[in-house]
């Protein structure tokens, strides 16, 4: 039996409550940590305690609307008073909004950009007092493969998760000097429900997935359970040296530059 690698670690996931959120934080709850699951939806961030409760986990689920600062350092005071400190925040929030760059408003824009960026800065803003206190910490923010390539009809998404490996890096120089190691995971198309959004803006869906699975060379959608080991892996030790860096996850997507990379196989 293997040793769990996130004994004695607490970590503070946001947008835990679905997608590669609740996927890394049952995954952490297995590998030992006590987990902050944070997000807005009662009944899901219920239904995922539940699920870590159930199997000796440990866990609080936080109501928490990442855009705003003071739920954000709320919520960050709440999970170090239930277990005592915090060595991992995972920024996993995130959204989607399908529409051509004349189309938005002003109030559109800037919801994306505070989910996807703003959060990212409240949240570590209101963690480093805590980060700082021991000897290594982690932060792993949750970037995209569209933090390198751009994506057609999501000109507000591509642009905040462009600005999240940015970020990311910034966070590393800056303050690997604390202990603190900070990098970004970019996932490729990962079955979650903000792909289904995405997808359910198409006027073929299945059609429009299948096109872009074309391009991928290992011609499969990832599950958040994928992604989630990647995340565990830059939140512990074995990553040991690894700090301001990007991990993509994308089945091959990055590395294709044909569009249907399964002639090639044949």
């Amino acid at each position: 039996m293997t040793t769990p690698k996130l004994v004695g670690q607490t970590a503070w996931i946001s947008g835990a409550t679905k997608g590669i959120g609740e996927g890394a934080a049952l995954l952490f709850a297995r590998e030992g940590a006590a987990v902050a699951l944070i997000g807005r939806d009662e009944n899901d961030g219920s239904r995922v305690l539940r699920a870590i409760q159930q199997t000796g986990g440990r866990a609080i689920f936080i109501r928490c609307d990442v855009t705003r600062e003071e739920e954000v350092s709320a919520s960050i005071q709440q999970t170090v008073d239930a277990f005592g400190g915090l060595q991992i925040l995972v920024n996993n929030a995130g959204i989607v909004d399908v529409r051509m760059l004349h189309d938005y408003t002003v109030e559109l824009w800037d919801h994306v950009m505070d989910v996807n960026v703003k959060s990212m800065f409240l949240a570590f803003k209101h963690a480093f007092p805590h980060l700082r206190k021991n000897r290594r910490s982690y932060v792993v923010n949750v970037g995209s493969i569209s933090s390198f390539v751009g994506q057609c009809g999501t000109p507000v998404y591509t642009a905040s998760k462009g600005a999240v490996l940015q970020l990311s890096r910034s966070i590393a120089l800056d303050y690997a000097r604390y202990g603190i190691r900070c990098n970004c995971v970019c996932p490729g198309i990962t079955d979650t429900p903000m792909l289904r959004r995405h997808l359910n803006a198409m006027p073929d869906p299945e059609a429009h997935l299948a096109g872009r699975l074309n391009r991928v060379p290992l011609n499969e959608v990832l599950t958040p359970e994928v992604v989630a080991k990647s995340i565990l892996y830059l939140c512990c030790e074995d990553s040991a040296g690894i700090t301001g860096t990007s991990l993509t996850v994308d089945a091959g997507y990055l590395a294709a530059a044909e569009w249907n990379c399964q002639a090639l196989v044949r």
